[in-house]
């Protein structure tokens, strides 16, 4: 019979069936008119705005079917409250309190939401279900606590399983390293130790004062690798002098656009290599083109194809200089990543401890290197330490050559004196030579006018003519 109802009613009010908790002997559905339930429907909206406008709204008393009346439920208690009550909703709502009525009245049972499964099973007098104590079986290297003093009286167990080891896989990237050390022969340091010179910059960054060392190791090794050679025999169109005007025009460029020293040195070290790899006949050409090149990888702003062709004067296109510029960097291959006689400059500078004027004497020789083709068969290393070591002569600076310069130098000083004699020479004429870029460049102030201190002519012999020659 039971049965029977709530088939007809789920068929009559399209409800889903309620959830098991509830016996079918206590659901009794009655028909209602639609006249009840339309008034229904209004006496709960009405109840819904006055809820929204914060007054505590109560269901008026009415009769059940015994004609009792029952106690006042507060409309807080009904779930979706907020939400519009709609024909279904009123229903819905009706069958509820039948339900509740007819519960009430055969069984003494009180009021259950079907919401509410947990708060329906001890009414019905069920006890909760309560999860019976696990028993973990601690595997093999685990450590059991126990804690006798929890709030219930019973024991609490905790398994705690030693953190294993990391497992550190070698990446390729360290294994490339490690490979490269070993085939540079640099070893490998665990305590790094800084030397007293880097100490000043131990908190800069950008010093990188733990790879200081390694790098300049490195450097050295590098050095000798792309570096021009003696290439005069193979142009027959250029000479050492043709060079030199094209260095002194270069610097003049270098200066009037405020260039980076790193672009000057990259620039002359281009221009070589090229020359030492293929014939030339336009060496102005190639000069501009290896600027252009330096300018690109060394500063941020680099000059535009129509400026150099305004400093030549209009003697080349803009097609010649492209032309000219993919030329260049197809003969080397790329390979612009080269340590400079300016890396080695700057670390033995600072090695020297020199003061301002010192070190605008060294830039100052270093350059007048530059037009010097027979510098070429030294390396990059050598010539900055002869720098260092001739402007120390030129100053009068006393030791001439320290233990600090020769430890980081890797050179004695006997072995710089045919370099630095170069340098005194190419010193020793800059006044009267009609290349003078270089040499009204360090008159400036901004440069300390190092360029008026005579030279060190101590380092050579001076000949009855007047002229300077190698002891």
């Amino acid at each position: 019979m039971a049965a029977n109802l709530e088939r007809q009613a789920e068929e009559k009010l399209r409800l889903r069936p309620l959830p098991d908790i509830f016996s079918t002997k206590f659901l009794r559905f009655s028909k209602r008119k639609d006249k009840e339930m339309d008034s229904m429907v209004t006496t709960n909206q009405s109840m819904v705005m006055q809820q929204q406008r914060g007054g505590a709204v109560e269901k008026q008393k009415a009769p059940n079917a015994k004609g009792e009346v029952k106690s006042r439920i507060t409309l807080n208690s009904i779930e979706n409250v907020n939400s519009p009550i709609s024909r279904f909703g009123a229903k819905t709502f009706a069958i509820t309190m039948e339900t509740q009525a007819v519960a009430t009245a055969s069984n003494n049972l009180p009021v259950m939401f079907p919401s509410d499964k947990q708060a329906a099973q001890p009414m019905l007098g069920q006890k909760p279900a309560t999860k019976k104590p696990v028993k973990l079986v601690p595997e093999q290297n685990e450590n059991i606590n126990l804690d006798t003093n929890s709030d219930d009286g019973t024991k609490q167990m905790s398994i705690s399983v030693p953190r294993t080891k990391m497992r550190r896989d070698h990446s390729l990237t360290s294994v490339l390293l490690a490979r490269s050390k070993v085939a540079c022969s640099i070893s490998e340091k665990s305590n790094p130790e800084i030397d007293e010179i880097d100490l000043p910059d131990i908190f800069n960054h950008l010093a990188v004062v733990e790879y200081v060392q390694d790098l300049y190791t490195f450097y050295k090794q590098q050095q000798h690798v792309g570096r021009p050679i003696d290439y005069m025999e193979k142009q027959p169109h250029i000479n050492p002098k043709m060079r030199a005007i094209l260095v002194d025009w270069i610097t003049d460029v270098h200066l009037r656009y405020n260039l980076l020293p790193e672009t000057l040195y990259l620039t002359i070290y281009i221009i070589d290599r090229y020359l030492s790899l293929d014939g030339v006949k336009r060496l102005q050409l190639v000069g501009m083109c290896a600027l252009l090149i330096a300018c690109k990888y060394e500063e941020l702003r680099a000059p535009r194809v129509s400026d150099l062709i305004y400093i030549a004067f209009n003697k080349y296109t803009r097609e010649e200089i492209l032309g000219m510029e993919k030329t260049i960097l197809n003969k080397l291959e790329w390979y612009l990543t080269v340590p400079t006689t300016y890396m080695f400059l700057v670390r033995f500078v600072k090695v020297a401890k020199a003061d301002q004027e010192l070190e605008h004497m060294i830039y100052f020789l270093a350059e007048l290197g530059l037009m010097q083709y027979d510098l070429i068969k030294y390396c990059p290393s050598m010539v900055a330490a002869s720098a260092v070591y001739t402007a120390r002569c030129t100053l009068g600076k006393s030791p001439l050559w320290t233990n600090a310069l020769e430890r980081h130098t890797s050179f004695f000083e006997p072995q710089l004196l045919e370099c630095a004699q170069v340098l005194v020479k190419a010193h020793w004429t800059a006044p009267g030579s009609k290349l003078k870029a270089i040499y009204q460049k360090y008159l400036l102030q901004q440069f300390g006018g190092v360029a008026r201190y005579p030279a060190a002519m101590s380092l050579i012999e001076v000949s009855n003519s007047g002229e300077p020659s190698s002891s």
